[in-house]
């Protein structure tokens, strides 16, 4: 099944964290960090099927090897709570083979990160989840520093003085020149990521495509698709307390529905949108025969006796879900859909409802909490007057 996850973090010393023990856990390398004095040993570590490093022409070629490259980095980083790299852990798709998301992570990297002078040290993992389906994904570190065009490592933040009605730089009130810290590289801004996750997903959609597979994924976030969950209320520390004793409470139950509803209406909207693209292009009569056709060209795309068990299954469950339900039609089909919107939308309505009792019994608390506080203080000023 195809899926989406595009996530970065900073490698920081504020933290513990350092640039060669995190290169060594996720190349499965053994390397040794000058800075700390310390071996990192990975080297049993499994499930790891690629490692490389790409870089920008005017890098060293020294760096081509990895501790060099990340002591390197740790050793221009002098202050103790240094940011040191940019991690990005980003999903791959069990519709590909492995060599084709070794390349298609490649070439992201090329196009998006190395074109802007990035060297880039990615390495793709392939762990099986605990339901038997594989979890390919890919790891990558990135030097917070720029190199400059000799190969040297450059500034990441560069002063811009502010400056007053006359041109001159203006004064705090110790005498110093007042100024803003201004990044030398885009590579941290909220617009280049949100690029970079755009531009995955394009890339990603473009195999599916390619494939001849109707799998399809998007980088933005649900509220952002149209996909309205139910929010939850909040607890506050007391009922989270009780909770975490194993003490049912009305607001953790109705958080616990709500989450397992938001999960319902999720697979929903996936099903619904999928289906409703496959009624738009199929013109078969038999709804049965359509989801077989429909399970062939998965199979055709799928690399692995794990996907195709995985589609059989699938396959399986939808023509019990048509034959438990009576659908034998596209026709069917459709009324089925708008009944399952209509339940949708009906537990909504119920989740707002409890939500704003919940906010009602909550405001009497807080007035019962005052009128418990201030009853003394006025049945003092009543016997005065």
């Amino acid at each position: 099944m195809s899926a989406y996850h595009f996530h970065i973090t900073q490698i920081k010393r504020s933290k513990g964290q350092s640039a060669v023990a995190c290169a060594a856990y996720r190349s499965g390398e053994k390397l040794y960090s000058d800075y700390y004095g310390e071996i990192s040993d990975y080297t049993r570590k499994r499930g790891i099927v690629h490692s490389e490093i790409l870089l920008p022409s005017h890098a060293p070629p020294e760096y081509f090897n990895r501790q060099t490259l990340w002591n390197s980095v740790e050793k221009d980083e002098q202050h103790p709570k240094a940011q040191l790299a940019y991690s990005f852990d980003i999903a791959l798709q069990n519709e590909f083979s492995v060599e084709e998301n070794i390349a298609l992570a490649r070439q992201f990297l090329l196009e998006n990160f190395v074109s802007r002078g990035m060297i880039c040290d990615f390495a793709v993992h392939l762990p099986d989840r605990k339901d038997g389906i594989q979890n390919p994904h890919f790891h990558v570190l990135c030097p917070m520093r720029p190199l400059d065009e000799n190969g040297q490592w450059g500034a990441k933040q560069r002063r811009e003085y502010v400056l007053d009605e006359h041109g001159e730089r203006s004064r705090d009130k110790s005498g110093e020149y007042v100024f803003n810290a201004v990044p030398t590289t885009d590579w941290g801004s909220p617009e280049t990521l949100e690029h970079w996750r755009k531009t995955w997903c394009d890339l990603c959609n473009s195999k599916f495509e390619e494939k001849g597979l109707d799998e399809r994924i998007d980088h933005r976030s649900y509220e952002r698709q149209g996909v309205e969950l139910l929010p939850t209320v909040h607890e506050g520390p007391t009922v989270r307390a009780m909770e975490k004793q194993g003490i049912a409470t009305e607001k953790g139950t109705l958080n616990r529905w709500i989450k397992a509803t938001n999960k319902m209406i999720l697979a929903a909207a996936k099903k619904v949108s999928a289906l409703e693209k496959w009624v738009g292009e199929n013109h078969q009569s038999s709804l049965i025969q359509s989801l077989n056709t429909y399970n062939s060209m998965r199979n055709a795309g799928a690399y692995s006796q794990t996907a195709k068990v995985k589609n059989l299954k699938e396959l399986t469950a939808d023509i019990t879900f048509l034959k438990a339900n009576g659908i034998e039609t596209f026709e069917d089909l459709q009324g089925k859909l708008d009944e399952l919107n209509e339940k949708i939308d009906g537990f909504k309505e119920q989740s707002n409802k409890k939500s704003a009792r919940l906010k009602e019994i909550d405001n009497l608390l807080i007035w019962a909490q005052h009128y418990a506080e201030n009853k003394p203080v006025a049945d003092e000023l009543s016997k005065i007057k």
